[in-house]
C-alpha cells in the first residue's frame, strides 16, 4: 500500500484511542498545547480498551489461586485465561510455559537464573542492557555490532564454531533495536543457533508492539516483552517458552505459590516440592490486574489487526524520516542502511546542538515528548556515534550544557495510538530549532538541560 493510498484510507489510518491522547501541557513560551507522546520506545500509553477492562474487573479483585470465595475462583479464572492468551497471542507451541513477570529485564533475569550449569551466551553488544546484563553466572561471549543483517548472522555462526559442542548455549536476540528501531533477522539467527545446538531467547520488548510475534514461525526457545511498552500499564512482562530449563531450575523467587508442598524434618528443617508449571517462577501473591491488562492488549491489536497496524506505521515512518532527511544538520542513527526495514524508533543527532538541549527546546516550547541519552544501549550508541563502545556514561544526559558537545542521542518513537499531527508537529518543530533556534535559555541541573527561570 502506497504512502498515499494510506492517508486516503481515513480507516486505516486512525490511531488507536489510548489514554492521555487529550492531555495539555504548558509551553515557556505561553499557552497550552496538546502534549504530544513520541516516547513509545520507552513507555506507550496505555489503551483505552485495556483501561476499560481493567475498570470494568477492579470491583471483582480477589486473591488467586487459594481462594474458595467467588472473587476468588473468578480472579483465579482470570489470571489463567491471560495466560492461555498470552500464548495465543505468541503462537507458542502447546509444551510451553507462559510466566508473568514484571517487565522484560525481569524475564531475561529470571532466565539466567535457570542456565544450567556451565552454560555459555552470546550476545551481541548491541542488545539493550536487559539482554546485555543478566548473564553475570554464565561464560558470556559480546559479539560486535554487524553492520548487515547477513553479518549478524555470518558472525553468530563463527562463534557458536568455536564454543564447546558438548555445553549448553544461549543465543540473546533482539527482535527490533530499541535505537535505530531496525530489525534483525530472527529466524535466520534461529537456525544459526539451532544448527550448532543451541538455543534462543528473542527480547521482543520493541518487536511485540509494532509486528506479530509468533514463536513457531521464528522458531525461537523464549520469547520476552513488557506491557508497559505493548500498551499496558506498568508492572507486567512475560517470559514464554519451553519448558524444562525452567522446570529444573530453583524458583526465581521462594515463597508461596511456588512451593507444591513444604515438610518439615526430623532435623528440624524444611523439605519443599517446588511446582513444575509456571506458577514455580510466580511465588507470592501474584499481580492479576497487570496479567490481565497485558491480555488485553495483546487482543486489542490482534483484533485491530497487525496488517492495518504495521501499515499505517510505515507511514507515519516515512513522514518522520523524510522530514529529517530535509534537515541537512540531523544525522540519523542507523546499523543497517536507510532501507533496513524498521518499527517507529527513530534515533538522531543534531549538528552544533547538545542532544539534552534539543529535547528539552523540544518539550518545552512545543509540547513534544521524546527521549535522549544513551537509551541503556550504551555499547550500540556509542559504536553508532564513533566513539569508544567501552567509554564510560550514564542511561540520562551526561553533564554538559547547552551547545557543549554530549555523548548521546535524541529517539523519537511512535505506534499504534500517534495521531498524525503529533509527527508533523515534531518534524516541523526539528526544522524551526535547527533554522531559528531556541526561543528560550536552558541551564543544566542534575545533569538534565530544563529551561532557566
Amino acid at each position: 500500500m502506497s504512502v498515499s493510498t494510506l492517508a486516503a484510507d481515513q480507516s486505516v489510518c486512525a490511531p488507536l484511542p489510548v489514554l492521555g491522547r487529550d492531555v495539555t501541557v504548558p509551553l515557556v513560551t505561553g499557552g497550552e498545547v496538546t502534549y504530544a507522546a513520541l516516547d513509545y520506545a520507552a513507555s506507550a500509553p496505555a489503551l483505552q480498551r485495556v483501561w476499560d477492562d481493567v475498570a470494568a474487573y477492579a470491583p471483582y479483585y480477589g486473591s488467586v489461586h487459594r481462594g474458595a470465595g467467588y472473587l476468588s475462583q473468578l480472579s483465579t479464572d482470570l489470571f489463567e485465561n491471560a495466560r492461555r492468551a498470552v500464548a495465543e497471542f505468541l503462537d507458542c507451541r502447546g509444551t510451553d510455559q507462559v510466566v508473568f513477570t514484571r517487565s522484560t529485564t525481569d524475564s531475561l533475569n529470571l532466565l539466567a537464573r535457570a542456565l544450567p550449569a556451565d552454560c555459555q551466551v552470546f550476545v551481541f553488544e548491541t542488545e539493550h542492557h536487559a539482554s546485555l546484563l543478566p548473564w553475570k553466572d554464565a561464560r558470556v561471549t559480546y559479539l560486535n555490532a554487524p553492520r548487515t543483517p547477513r553479518q549478524a548472522v555470518q558472525t553468530l555462526e563463527r562463534a557458536l564454531a568455536d564454543r564447546d559442542p558438548h555445553g549448553p548455549a544461549l543465543v540473546c536476540v533482539t527482535g527490533a533495536s530499541n535505537v535505530t528501531g531496525e530489525l534483525w533477522p530472527v529466524r535466520e539467527l534461529a537456525a544459526a543457533a539451532h544448527a550448532h545446538g543451541a538455543r534462543v531467547v528473542l527480547d521482543a520488548a520493541q518487536l511485540a508492539p509494532h509486528h506479530p510475534v509468533s514463536v513457531r514461525d521464528l522458531d525461537v526457545d523464549w520469547v520476552a516483552f513488557s506491557g508497559h511498552k505493548l500498551y499496558a500499564p506498568f508492572g507486567s512482562g512475560v517470559l514464554a517458552g519451553r519448558a524444562d530449563w525452567l522446570r529444573a531450575a530453583e524458583p526465581y523467587l521462594a515463597g508461596g505459590g511456588a512451593s507444591r508442598r513444604v515438610t518439615r524434618r526430623t532435623d528440624g528443617g524444611v523439605d519443599v516440592e517446588w511446582h513444575e508449571s509456571a506458577a514455580r517462577h510466580e511465588a507470592g501473591s501474584p499481580n492479576v490486574i497487570g496479567a490481565y491488562a497485558v491480555a488485553s492488549a495483546c487482543r486489542a491489536l490482534t483484533e485491530a489487526g497487525f496488517d492495518t497496524l504495521v501499515a499505517r506505521e510505515r507511514y507515519l515512518i516515512d513522514k518522520v524520516r523524510a522530514g529529517l532527511a530535509g534537515v541537512p544538520e540531523v544525522r540519523v542513527l542507523s546499523l543497517f542502511g536507510d532501507d533496513a526495514p524498521r518499527v517507529g524508533v527513530i534515533s538522531f543527532v543534531v549538528a552544533g546542538w547538545n542532544s539534552s538541549h534539543f529535547a528539552a527546546a523540544l518539550s518545552a516550547e512545543y509540547g513534544i515528548g521524546v527521549r535522549d541519552g544513551l537509551f541503556c544501549a550504551h555499547p550500540l550508541v556509542r559504536t553508532l556515534l564513533g566513539s569508544d563502545p567501552q567509554a564510560q556514561g550514564e542511561c540520562g544526559a551526561p553533564e554538559a550544557a547547552p551547545g557543549e558537545k554530549s555523548l548521546n542521542a535524541i529517539r523519537v518513537s511512535f505506534g499504534a495510538g500517534t495521531p498524525d499531527e503529533h509527527v508533523e508537529r515534531f518534524v516541523r518543530a526539528v526544522k524551526e530549532l535547527v533554522e531559528e533556534g531556541a526561543k528560550w535559555t536552558y541551564r543544566t541541573e542534575d545533569g538534565r538541560c530544563v529551561p532557566a527561570v
